[in-house]
């Protein structure tokens, strides 16, 4: 009888993002940030208050290897992200 292996499940991080409404042009910051599965090598850039173009750069490296599957913006300030790593 052959063996029988488990199918992998993906990786996914589900990011919150805010800027700071009083300062014009201010970075995108991590509100919240949820990983179901792994998110090594950067699960110390999904911080809150923590710059969201650090943890992007770090997710979307090829050797890391995520993608972003689904964005959205709540309003001009706010949105979330979601990503997934197969």
């Amino acid at each position: 009888m052959g063996r029988v292996t488990a199918v992998p499940e993906p990786d996914l991080v589900l990011i919150s993002w805010s800027r700071n409404p009083l300062v014009a042009g201010s970075p995108r910051r991590i509100v919240a940030a949820r990983v179901i599965g792994n998110a090594s090598p950067c699960r110390a850039d999904l911080t809150p208050n923590a710059l969201l173009r650090t943890a992007l750069a770090c997710l979307l490296d090829h050797d890391v290897g995520f993608k972003i599957v689904f964005r959205h913006r709540t309003s001009n300030i706010s949105g979330y992200l979601l990503l997934q790593r197969n």
